[in-house]
Order: structure tokens, then C-alpha cells, then sequence
């Protein structure tokens, strides 16, 4: 038990929204993530809690599921290929844990779903700017990798 001496009354509530936010690109954290099963029990998703970190709309979340797991094997490119876009943006080839996304920025391009106008999507992932100037470009290990004849310290 915690002893409390709160009076509801004496504080200002804010009207929340929970409508769409507009379409157009926002920059944000990950704040949460975890793997959870599908309704049909048949996959897995990662669903990634997000946060608003700038503008109008600061502070406002939304949910993102990537479906990792699943008999679709469409549903699994567009949700692996929707996961190595966030990683891009936010500067990282390689993840072993979700956890290595969260609080790093970036900005996300929302729209509205197609067939529920109500709830937003993410069309694609893109440097934040603080990202984009310290992002270092990574060539791929066949195209870095040193010839037989020379030495990788020179």
C-alpha cells in the first residue's frame, strides 16, 4: 500500500486523441518490443511499441507487428523486409535482440491502412537526422575484404 495525499480535482487533464495521426513522417524511438504468438497460434510476431519523440503529436505511441513466423511466406518478406529498412535507418546491419532498436531515433513515414482508414501503418523507415550525419556506411565483408597479397593493416 502507498500513502497518498492526491487530490483528483487540482489537476488539469488533457483531452487525448485517439484518432489517426495524419500521414507524413514522424520521428521516433522504440520504446518496447516482444515476440507474442498469432490468434491462429500457427506464428509469431515482433511487435514493436513506438513513441512519438518530436512536433504536435510528441508522446503519442503506436504498435507495429512484424510477422516473423508465419505460413505466408509473403507476409514474412514484407516483415523481414520492413525490419531491415528500421535497422537501416537507425544504423545497424546485425541485430541479435530487439532491445538493440529501442532508443534509437528515426523517422517513420505513416499512412492510413488502406482497409481500416482509422489505424495507421508504416510505409517505410528512414535516418533521423541525428542518425543520418554520425551513420557510417558498411560495404559488404567480400567487397572490404583484403587481397591474398596484402595486409589488412597496410
Amino acid at each position: 500500500m502507498a500513502q497518498l495525499n492526491f487530490k483528483a480535482f487540482n489537476v488539469e487533464i488533457t483531452p487525448r486523441s485517439y484518432e489517426a495521426l495524419p500521414e507524413g513522417d514522424y520521428e521516433m524511438i522504440i520504446i518496447k518490443s516482444d515476440t507474442k504468438p498469432t490468434k491462429a497460434g500457427n506464428g509469431h510476431y515482433l511487435e514493436l511499441e513506438m513513441q512519438i519523440i518530436g512536433g504536435t503529436f510528441s508522446g503519442r505511441r503506436h504498435w507495429e507487428r512484424l510477422n516473423l513466423d508465419n505460413l505466408s511466406q509473403q507476409t514474412v518478406k514484407i516483415a523481414q523486409e520492413q525490419l531491415a529498412r528500421l535497422c537501416m535507418a537507425v544504423g545497424l546491419n546485425e541485430i541479435e535482440d530487439s532491445e538493440e532498436l529501442h532508443d534509437l531515433a528515426f523517422i517513420a513515414t505513416i499512412g492510413t491502412d488502406k482497409k481500416d482508414p482509422t489505424r495507421n501503418v508504416i510505409w517505410d523507415y528512414k535516418p533521423a537526422a541525428a542518425t543520418a550525419a554520425a551513420r557510417v556506411q558498411v560495404k559488404p565483408a567480400a567487397a572490404t575484404a583484403p587481397a591474398k597479397s596484402q595486409r589488412p593493416w597496410g
